[in-house]
């Protein structure tokens, strides 16, 4: 819509950021005080515990025939989705009386589950309390949270899915010297990773996203791998016939703790839903294509040597006297120049 511009988004986002909120730790005790805080049009209710008992929730807005299903923090270590669902909700509060909310409302009902893995996030832990990986555990279903989310998608039927996650600061934008701030996906069907009509629907939304996330961060948004994973949360919801969109949220320059992330995070997703609302045809897809790849070609640290090998780093995250932690570990050492380093050290020697 003409009031999703970068100057409209950029003007309205400090005003609805969710500030309770902040760095890449956050945990149920963080957004529980937030489910008492929402706006009289988006309900609440808890669908279940985690396997630790932590309570599992479940929001809903709108009335509308277009169904859309989000879910953040299926893996508890990847909060920036999270914080942006929340921002979304305090942009629906603060703009409730507005064409634009009052638009997205009649024409979609969403559901949303904030955080599916409460126990992981707790941990700061990509499993669940059991060691299950969610997002592997789409057929077997062997976790609480996992029959939890499949029930959820049963029950409501959703045409649209958004996937929300991080990935890791190593992936940068192919063809660039930029880190893959976003990257997208359009989950396979099956092996071939043949291009469905529900592919291409996906696809569809991904493009709109990605057009207004290059007037904003030109560059640094990618595509990634659509290698087909049958265990996958988002390849059998797609193959179900629910068109996933995976988010990944990845590292801007600076920005460890994913606050500038989640504010393109919050853009990428508020765009993805208008998009949705304003459109009954979602077959055009090409320029989905014309998104770079996203490849492996950052470290967190590098020490650039003349005389000897290069030594690259990447920080490892952990919980450590109830604090998060990062701590520079080495990971490769040798011929670095096809590599990128977010902060590089120049040495004499």
């Amino acid at each position: 819509m003409s009031k999703l511009s970068p100057s409209f988004l950029e003007d309205i986002y400090p005003k609805i950021k969710e500030k309770s909120l902040f760095g890449k730790w956050i945990t149920f005790t963080d957004i529980a005080p937030l489910y008492k805080e929402l706006s009289e049009v988006i309900s609440s209710e808890v669908i279940g515990t985690s396997e630790e008992n932590r309570p599992i929730y479940k929001l809903k807005l709108g009335s509308g025939d277009k169904k859309i299903l989000i879910w953040s923090q299926m893996h508890g270590n990847e909060s920036t989705g999270t914080k942006a669902v929340f921002d979304f909700l305090n942009f629906i509060k603060k703009y409730l009386n507005t064409e634009e909310v009052q638009d997205l409302l009649k024409e979609c009902t969403i559901q949303i589950i904030p955080m599916l893995n409460p126990d992981g996030a707790l941990a700061y832990t990509r499993v669940n309390a059991n060691d299950v990986d969610l997002n592997r555990d789409a057929v077997a279903k062997i976790a609480k949270e996992s029959k939890l989310l499949r029930s959820v998608l049963d029950d409501f039927n959703p045409k649209f899915c958004f996937n929300l996650h991080d990935q890791r600061t190593i992936f940068g934008v192919e063809g660039t010297q930029n880190p893959a701030t976003i990257s997208f996906l359009a989950p396979s069907e099956e092996i071939t990773r043949k291009v469905t009509d529900g592919r291409k629907e996906t696809m569809n939304v991904i493009a709109a996203m990605n057009e207004l996330l290059q007037e904003i961060i030109p560059d640094h948004v990618g595509l990634y791998t659509d290698e087909f994973y049958p265990t996958a949360t988002g390849d059998n919801f797609q193959k179900l016939g629910h068109n996933c969109i995976l988010i990944e949220a990845g590292h801007y320059p600076e920005d460890y703790d994913r606050e500038e992330t989640r504010k393109f995070n919050f853009y990428a997703l508020l765009k993805g839903l208008y998009h949705i609302v304003k459109n009954s045809s979602f077959k055009k897809h090409n320029s989905y294509f014309c998104i770079p790849k996203n490849n492996k070609s950052f470290f967190d640290v590098i020490h650039r040597y003349k005389t000897t090998d290069d030594i690259a780093f990447q920080f490892k995250d952990e919980i450590i006297e109830n604090k998060l932690t990062s701590t520079l570990v080495k990971q490769k050492e040798g011929d670095l120049k096809d590599y990128f380093g977010h902060n590089e050290i120049v040495f004499e020697k």
